[in-house]
């Protein structure tokens, strides 16, 4: 999410160049008016979905907002349809696919089936919530000092998905101390 600076902290530090302090002024206008138009459509796509009494549960989690809980909503379809939440994971692609025999790699697996749009979605959730969220960019850090980064946004993408099941089952608010203890 945009946030609109009441504030204009670019014009001090381009003070003394005319020219930066008007570059600097024309282009954080350019967002303001970019994060205008977001809510416009924002607004206008939950106006014109159908919403599901788990949609504002989801919007609780870190990292999803609007865009990102409606494409949840949307593309995971009724949750009563996944016995566990491990397969809510698979059908998301946040679960890997190897085969593995006498400790060497085999094959890849399935590593296309599932839904790319929920693969995608849980992602940038992971990224946003890794970024904005001090109890997931905590437990991203501590899992980061074990592995590479890929591992560790990965993890972060396969835990977030198991806590979305569970929302969007029982139909209850995001909590950091059930996700991250």
């Amino acid at each position: 999410m945009i946030k609109q600076l009441k504030t204009n902290h670019v014009a001090p530090l381009c003070a003394a160049n005319e020219d930066l302090a008007l570059c600097g002024e024309v282009s954080k206008d350019t967002i303001d008016y970019l994060g205008r138009q977001i809510k416009k459509i924002e607004k206008q796509a939950e106006e014109r979905t159908e919403l599901r009494p788990a949609y504002k549960a989801l919007l609780s989690m870190p990292g999803v907002g609007v865009v990102l809980g409606l494409t949840i909503m949307l593309e995971t379809g009724p949750i009563g349809r996944f016995a566990k939440a491990g397969n809510f994971s698979s059908y998301c692609r946040k679960v890997p696919s190897n085969w593995i025999s006498n400790g060497k790699r085999e094959g890849r697996g399935n590593t296309k089936n599932g839904n790319k749009y929920l693969a995608w979605a849980f992602s940038e959730v992971a990224e946003f919530a890794r970024r904005y969220d001090d109890a997931s960019r905590s437990w991203y850090d501590r899992k980061l000092a074990r592995s590479n980064r890929m591992v560790a946004h990965s993890a972060l993408a396969h835990k977030l998905t198991r806590a979305a099941y569970f929302i969007m089952r029982e139909g209850v608010n995001f909590d950091h101390e059930k996700c991250f203890a």
